[in-house]
């Protein structure tokens, strides 16, 4: 049976977290679902969706993503078991390796072998969360004898951040869905199977982080959006990423511009495809049309996540022209 289409929103919403309840009760008011965290230098993951899960009971709650390094195994399992319990049956924890910025140079823990440490992180909490005591030495780290004291009633999702085969099969073959980011609307088509392939042709949930500005300034969004696509498209992973999804030859130029010292001219070396191809913009109208190629291409959940690339963009307005009961 096909899995729901679930339309959510990236939290913490603009302005102070202890503002949020009343925004929060208008998402679910305008037919989003769900909502997901992230955790990079802003807000941590789990605080803005504990505050929801008591002011909000109809959404579904989510981390996209919390880093597989930045906790000890023991501290993770207790934040995921604490949110399990406080919002039973909606809550999910993605997990990814996130990058050598964040983890290393931000929290000074040691970028290695990412693949096999967040597939033990989702091993360990598998194990941790059956209420039995851990005994085990994974690859990456061992544990002796920890057992979670909170039993939620039900086991939340663990869902994986998955770029590419190796963490895309991971999701598929060991957890229970795929988180996947800073890709086209085409791109799923490739990116999707690869899940189902892993779990045996069972369908499997796929969240895809998406981002959005609806707003027909067009020039003045790309080059705004530049910005952010070369921050990100040049970090190790995500440059591997669009390699392999066959970008090379249109990214080439900004890389090695990038790797001169040249942020000017890398920035320059973008083409307007790219662009098009990882931002939604235009109109509202336009704009829900590339979501809806999101869902129709493999997509279960997404996760809108407006940015400001246009700078008369309201916010909050940009919230409504989306939402799934928007017409």
């Amino acid at each position: 049976m096909a899995l729901p289409h679930r339309p959510g929103m990236t939290v913490p919403l603009p302005g102070p977290l202890h503002s949020h309840a009343a925004k929060l009760t208008e998402l679910a008011d305008m037919g989003y679902t769900d909502i997901w965290s992230a955790e990079a230098d802003g807000a941590d993951a789990f605080t803005p969706l504990a505050l929801a899960a008591a002011w909000e009971p109809r959404l579904r709650l989510g981390t996209a993503i919390v880093p597989a390094y930045t906790r000890s195994p023991a501290c993770f399992a207790q934040s995921v078991a604490s949110m399990a319990d406080a919002a039973p049956g909606r809550f999910a924890i993605g997990i990814g390796s996130s990058s050598n910025v964040i983890v290393e140079r931000w929290n000074g823990v040691p970028f290695e072998e990412p693949y096999k440490k967040v597939r033990d992180v989702v091993r360990f909490l598998n194990d941790a969360l059956s209420g039995e005591k851990v005994k085990q030495a994974y690859d990456t780290f061992e544990i002796d004898g920890f057992r979670l004291a909170i039993r939620p009633e039900q086991k939340p999702q663990v869902l994986v951040a998955a770029l590419r085969e190796g963490m895309l099969r991971l999701a598929g073959r060991e957890a229970d869905g795929a988180i996947i980011n800073w890709l086209s609307a085409n791109d799923v088509a490739k990116v999707a199977p690869i899940v189902t392939e892993a779990a045996g042709g069972d369908e499997r949930e796929i969240v895809a982080r998406i981002f959005c500005c609806p707003s027909e300034n067009t020039d003045v969004v790309r080059a705004a959006a530049r910005y952010a696509i070369a921050a990100y498209l040049n970090v190790p992973v995500y440059a591997a990423f669009h390699e392999w999804m066959g970008r090379g030859e249109q990214l080439q130029g900004m890389w090695d511009a990038w790797k001169a010292g040249d942020r000017k001219a890398a920035l320059a070396e973008i083409p307007d495809e790219v662009v098009d191809d990882l931002i939604v913009h235009g109109s509202p109208e336009a704009c829900r049309a590339q979501i809806q190629a999101y869902f129709d291409n493999g997509v279960t959940t997404s996760s809108l996540a407006i940015l400001p690339f246009d700078p008369e963009l309201d916010h909050w307005q940009a919230v409504k022209d989306l939402a799934p009961n928007a017409s």
